[in-house]
This record gives structure tokens, C-alpha cells and sequence, in this order.
């Protein structure tokens, strides 16, 4: 008794989140203890007991539910038709007093399968269950990375005025001391700033542009071949230097010849 004890009280011990839970079953005197059994457990909070599917159903139109405790041997529509039926589906543990259906449980993802008559050790674990589940998904949602939308441009100082250059037009820009020229698939001519190498350089995104030399930096993307440390970009020839060449070998994937 001492050891069932210590087990009930660690199984109770208070989480931070309460489970917002929905009992369905045909019989008073399930539901009774269903509703008893969630009281004395601080993480779970009872909202509605239903007696059939279509009570269950009118409620999650208007409600929502975390843990659904569902029989399955139910009149009109069984736990397992609900069950399939339902489009949002929250937690499910099934209470039941049939075994067979333990592989539809299965095959449906519910948490549990519990027979009746349910001992609250064995409701105890089936609830923690839930509990790990709801905060091992909201961990994961919570830890998702941020989507960083891809960068598609930048604004330079050109021509007296700030333009915007569309990353995606830029075949490689070439350095010239203290200014820049930046060329462009769209015009003939390139765009010539006042700006160094190195503050454009940190402009740009290292996955598409590469410096090669310290006088030129080029599209990845617009790179056509490599010939005598030669790099070719539609006509132009561009100089690949050694202090480079093994960043952009690597790069691009190749071992430096």
C-alpha cells in the first residue's frame, strides 16, 4: 500500500500545463469514474462528458480538446467510427472493456488503450502518457528554427541615388580601389559605386557568392567553367588567384588540382 502510495504521488506530481480533457461513454457509472479519476489528477481538467459520439461531436464543433477519453462499444456510432471521422484530432485514450480493438487503436495513433475496470494507477500512467506527448510536440514547435526568407537584393549608392540590384542579375563585380562595378546579365554597362571589396563582400550571401580574387567576386550560380585558373561567365574570363583558389575549390565540392 505504502509503495502504490509513493507511485500515486509521483504520477501526481504538479507539470505546468493542464490538459483540457472530453469523456465519452454510454455508461453513468464509466463516466463516473472517469470524471472521479480526472479530478484527482492537478494536470487534467474535465470540460464535458458526453454519452454518445454525437454529443462528442456537437461539443468539438464549438470546443477544443487536448485528451479525449473514449469508449468504443458505443449505440449509432462506435469510438473507432468518431474516431476516423474526426479531421482535427486531439489526444485519445481508449477505455474500453473489449481487447480486440487494441490494433485500430493502434493504427488510429491514440495515446492508449485502457480496459475496464480501470485501476487509477493504470489511468495515471495512461495520462502521463498524454502529458509527455503534449509537451514533447509543443517542445518541438517551440524549437523550430525560424523561417529566414531568401535574401533577393540589395540597395547600393549609385548615380547620385540608392538602387535596388536584384541578386539574381548579378554576374560578378569587380573591384577598383575604393569603387565597385557591379555586373549585371540585364544591361551592358555595369553599375559603378563607391563602396571596397570587403563591405560588399559582407552584403552578400556566402552561399551564392564567392570572392576569387582579391579584385573580383562572382555569382556561383553564373558560373559556366574553369579553365587555367580561368573562371568563364558568359564572355568574360575572370582571374581565379591561389590565396583563393582553395576556399572556392571547396566550395563548389572539388578537390583542388
Amino acid at each position: 500500500m505504502e509503495e502504490e502510495e509513493e507511485k500515486i504521488e509521483e504520477f501526481t506530481a504538479l507539470p505546468k500545463v493542464v490538459l483540457r480533457c472530453l469523456a465519452v461513454d454510454d455508461e453513468n457509472l464509466a463516466l463516473d469514474l472517469v470524471e472521479d479519476n480526472i479530478a484527482k489528477v492537478p494536470f487534467l481538467k474535465l470540460e464535458k462528458r458526453c454519452r454518445n459520439a454525437f454529443e462528442a461531436i456537437e461539443y468539438l464543433q464549438e470546443n477544443e480538446i487536448d485528451l479525449i477519453f473514449l469508449d468504443i462499444q458505443m449505440p449509432g456510432i462506435t469510438g473507432v467510427q468518431f474516431l476516423e471521422g474526426l479531421t482535427q484530432k486531439p489526444m485519445v485514450i481508449f477505455v474500453t472493456a473489449y481487447q480486440q480493438y487494441a490494433l485500430e487503436g493502434f493504427n488510429l495513433d491514440v495515446i492508449d488503450y485502457v480496459l475496464k475496470p480501470i485501476s487509477f494507477e493504470r489511468f495515471l500512467k495512461a495520462t502521463h502518457k498524454a502529458l509527455d506527448y503534449f509537451k514533447s510536440k509543443n517542445v518541438l514547435v517551440q524549437a523550430q528554427i525560424p523561417v529566414i526568407e531568401k535574401m533577393e537584393y540589395i540597395f547600393i549608392h549609385a548615380d547620385y541615388s540608392l538602387m535596388k540590384i536584384m541578386l539574381e542579375d548579378i554576374l560578378y563585380i569587380e573591384g577598383l580601389k575604393d569603387y565597385i562595378k557591379i555586373h549585371l546579365r540585364t544591361q551592358k554597362f555595369p553599375v559603378v559605386c563607391r563602396m571596397t571589396m570587403k563591405l560588399i563582400e559582407e552584403k552578400l550571401p556566402s552561399a551564392e557568392f564567392q570572392r576569387i580574387h582579391k579584385s573580383f567576386i562572382v555569382s556561383l550560380k553564373k558560373v559556366e567553367s574553369i579553365r587555367n585558373q580561368k573562371i568563364k561567365i558568359g564572355e568574360n574570363h575572370i582571374p581565379l588567384s591561389d590565396n583563393y583558389s582553395e576556399q572556392f575549390y571547396q566550395t563548389i565540392g572539388y578537390q583542388k588540382p
